[in-house]
This record gives C-alpha cells, sequence and structure tokens, in this order.
C-alpha cells in the first residue's frame, strides 16, 4: 500500500502553480540548495510571518528566505525527532503532510498536494536528501523578460524569470520566484508572474527574487487622452536632471505644471537654503526686480549668507547623530563646528565625505573624530556610512540576507572591514558624563568576522573594485578612494 501511494503522489499530475515541470531536472536527483530550498521560500515556510521569523513557529525554525542552508538542513534532517523528514516512508514526513494540509497546520496549504513541488520534495527524501556539492554550478544572476512595458488600463500579461549559473546555463524558475510590487495600486502582481494594471496611470517596478538574486521590470501606464508634446512635457533647460525629468513626463502623457509665481518661488527657495521666510522688505524687493535672471541670483546670495552654514550644518549634525551625554558636550561642540566651517569654506562634498570616512586625531580639535567615538563597533558605523553616503540601508543584511535588496550578510562584514583597525586612546567612555578627550587614529591590527561562518573577512566594497590596502594602511582611505 505505501509503495502504491508513494507511485501516486510522484506520478504524472498537473503543476501546483501553473507551469510545465522543467524536463532537464528529470536526469539529475534533487538537492537541497538548488531544488529544495527554493521551494520553501517560495511557498513562504521560511518568510518573516512564519517559521523564518525570529524564533520559528511552533519549534521549527528556518533562516528568513533561505539566506543559511546549513541551519534549515539541520533543522530539517536533525530536529523534531526525524519526523520531519522521514526517507524510510517519504509521504509521512511532515513536511509533505503539513504543507500540504494532510496534517492539520497552522499555515495552511503551502503545496498543492500532487503537484511540481511535493513530487520534488518526494524525490529528494527518497534519494536520501542529498546536499548540493560545493563545486556544482550556482546562480550568479537573474533577468526577466521583458525589463520594460508600458500597459494599458486592465491590460494583463505574465513575466518571466530566467537564472544563470556559473557553468553558464540558463534555467527558467518563474515557478521559483518571489514577485513584489513597489506600487501594487498601480501595477499588481500575482504568485504567478501574472501582472496586471490597475485602473489609475503612474509606474511601479515588479521585482522578481530567487536565492537571493533580484530582477526589476519597469511598468508605466501613461495618462490616457491626447499625447502631450514631449518639448513641452518639463522645464526648457539643458540641465541633465531636467532633461530625465521631460523624458519621464513625456512617457507617462503628463503635462507639467505651470511655472511657480515669483512669490511661492520666494518662500520656497528661502527655506531650502537658509531654512526661513522672507521678510516683507525681502519679498518686496523681489517682487518689484525686473531682472529675468533675478531667480539665480537670488540663490547664489542666500549660499552667501551665514545662516545657509547654519541651517546645513544643523540637518547634518541631526544626520550624524553624536550623543552629548555619551561623548562629551565639548566634543559634539567641536564637530558641530567642523561642520558649519565646511559649508561656510564651501568644503567640496567629497572632501567633507572623506573627512568623515578617515577620521583620525583628537575629539577635542578634529571635529569628525567624534563621530568614531560615539559609534565604537565596526557595525555601528557601516550601517550609518552605507545609508548616508550610500544610500543603502544594511540593517537587515547585518543578520540575515536582506528580504528586499541584494545585500547578505557577506555584504555587510566586507564593508564593516574597512573599519576593523580603528584605534582609540583616552579613558574611553563614562555616560551620562563623558567629558575627557579620546584621540582616533588607525591602528595595525583588527578583524571582522563573519557571525555564522567564523571566517574573518579582508575589507571588501558592496559592488565595483577598490584599491588595495596593506596592513599597514588605512583600510579607511580605500573606502573614501572607492
Amino acid at each position: 500500500m505505501r509503495l502504491l501511494i508513494l507511485a501516486l503522489i510522484c506520478g504524472i499530475a498537473p503543476s501546483a502553480w501553473g507551469a510545465e515541470p522543467d524536463r532537464s531536472k528529470a536526469d539529475r536527483p534533487p538537492t537541497f540548495e538548488r531544488d529544495i530550498e527554493p521551494i520553501l521560500t517560495r511557498a513562504g515556510c521560511n518568510s518573516g510571518s512564519c517559521h523564518g521569523k525570529a524564533r520559528g513557529r511552533n519549534g521549527f525554525a528556518l533562516s528568513l528566505l533561505g539566506f543559511d542552508a546549513d541551519t534549515d538542513f539541520d533543522a530539517l534532517i536533525r530536529e523534531g525527532r526525524g519526523r520531519r523528514v522521514f526517507p524510510a516512508a517519504p509521504e509521512n514526513s511532515l513536511i509533505l503532510r503539513k504543507a500540504t494540509a494532510r496534517t492539520p497546520h497552522g499555515g495552511g496549504k503551502r503545496i498543492e498536494p500532487g503537484g511540481e513541488f511535493e513530487r520534488t520534495l518526494l524525490r529528494w527524501i527518497a534519494s536520501g536528501t542529498p546536499r548540493t556539492a560545493k563545486d556544482a554550478p550556482r546562480v550568479v544572476s537573474l533577468s526577466v523578460a521583458p525589463k520594460a512595458r508600458a500597459l494599458k488600463f486592465g491590460e494583463v500579461f505574465s513575466i518571466r524569470a530566467m537564472a544563470r549559473y556559473s557553468d553558464g546555463s540558463t534555467e527558467d524558475v518563474t515557478r521559483f520566484a518571489s514577485f513584489q510590487s513597489s506600487e501594487s495600486t498601480v501595477v499588481s502582481v500575482d504568485e504567478m508572474g501574472r501582472v496586471k494594471a490597475g485602473p489609475i496611470p503612474g509606474e511601479a517596478a515588479v521585482s522578481a527574487r530567487h536565492e537571493g538574486f533580484f530582477a526589476t521590470l519597469d511598468v508605466v501606464i501613461p495618462r490616457p487622452g491626447p499625447l502631450v508634446d514631449a518639448r513641452l512635457a518639463g522645464p526648457a533647460r539643458d540641465h541633465f536632471i531636467d532633461a530625465k525629468v521631460s523624458a519621464k513626463l513625456a512617457e507617462l502623457n503628463i503635462a507639467p505644471s505651470p511655472s511657480a509665481p515669483e512669490s511661492t518661488y520666494l518662500r520656497r527657495v528661502f527655506l531650502d537654503v537658509i531654512g526661513r521666510l522672507p521678510t516683507p522688505d525681502e519679498t518686496r524687493a523681489f517682487l518689484k526686480d525686473q531682472d529675468p535672471n533675478k531667480r539665480a541670483k537670488l540663490v547664489d546670495r542666500l549660499l552667501e549668507r551665514p545662516e545657509y552654514a547654519d541651517h546645513w550644518a544643523n540637518k547634518w549634525a541631526d544626520l550624524l547623530r553624536p550623543n552629548p551625554y555619551r561623548v562629551g558636550i565639548k566634543a559634539v561642540f567641536n564637530l558641530d563646528a567642523w561642520i558649519r566651517s565646511s559649508f561656510r569654506s564651501n568644503l567640496p562634498y567629497d572632501q567633507f565625505v572623506r573627512s568623515i570616512v578617515t577620521a583620525k586625531g583628537g575629539t577635542f580639535d578634529q571635529g569628525p573624530a567624534t563621530i568614531f567615538r560615539d559609534r565604537r563597533e565596526p557595525q555601528e558605523l557601516t550601517t550609518m556610512m552605507s545609508q548616508l553616503f550610500l544610500g543603502i540601508r544594511l540593517e537587515c543584511a547585518k543578520c540575515h540576507h536582506h528580504p528586499f535588496e541584494v545585500w547578505g550578510q557577506e555584504d555587510f562584514y566586507g564593508l564593516a572591514a574597512y573599519f576593523a583597525k580603528v584605534g582609540r586612546k583616552g579613558t574611553g567612555l563614562s555616560p551620562p558624563i563623558s567629558g575627557s578627550e579620546e584621540i582616533v587614529f588607525a591602528g595595525k591590527s583588527g578583524a571582522v568576522v563573519h557571525p555564522l561562518t567564523g571566517v574573518s573577512l579582508a575589507p571588501k566594497p558592496l559592488f565595483g573594485a577598490a584599491s588595495s590596502a596593506s596592513d599597514e594602511d588605512d583600510p579607511r582611505v580605500a573606502l573614501a578612494d572607492w
């Protein structure tokens, strides 16, 4: 009877997800990393709301979105008294019975009984739950087709996700990929990759995720009606930003708003540049001015005023956020004075960033050094520097593969390694009153260790290449160059 049930389950059956099975897999047994982990991700088993949350669910914990295959394999094979995966009777494995809802399951039915996913899991368990060989081809990139599409209201089409492997082969992984729309009211996407335009114009990015890789499809729904002349769709200027705005407005078939009235422009530019409203006298003088270039000249005058440095120094002090009760009030005043001086002297932005990233010296005379007194661990510095100067939030990647980005733990700790050799001399911190000076310098040793593998990581940028630094150099210099 057991063999009969197994034969019936593994027999020819329609795919649970509406796609034909991949015939190229028929010649090889399924392996955990390449075949099983994607199924767990696709079915939502390792999502943050299910077994992928911090402590798992009902005693069964998986890594979020499958970022740690070793932990997941152990949870399936060695935990639960061997009932989750039962090679002696694969059809009785809890991973199958609960996922297909044959046994009561709090998460409901996650895999269609008799579908492709169940057949793959059965084959894997019956073949001895093999791992994927270390030298087996790995996913190196993910692409979607099409890459861009313009739609009408209510139009529907399907996208296709293709994975490229390290041996040069490709595979259609649409049935394994997870899809998400950045604006579901404009464009929605279902679990099978079917995209549907909504009832309003706009644009959205539809992302496909598979094994930590992302690919994006740009979807545009133009405004219906007579086409807007592309020459009118935006400011008639030569600035490259204005050109991009004009192109996007033309693509969406949107006519630009009229130019702001003089009084509105005056109020906005005062608030943006120096952080206050114009006085009545300043307003009257600007409105009476007949110079056609008076707007540009006004900006130049505002940038020369002392309020400009004070206003933007306050913004950067908020971004760098030194805690005076932690690092000392004098050190915070010193940092604040350095920021104001940088704006007053019109310090170029690249030099401003370099001064912060490579800061050294005493916190009483070198303002940026205060940042390294406040944030003492490479991980703290990494999250701040990446968000401020790269526009990338890496906080999630500190603990697991980022659920909506391409960054993983190796990326996070590789970037953190640039700050591993930062040294400090002084009495340290003694909050709530930390009044002493501290000297920040580039030390001779220091390392950042990957929390899962225990391997000491070399400094590595998030993308591209950076200059290499010897042990005698300050790795932060190479980071600033990058």
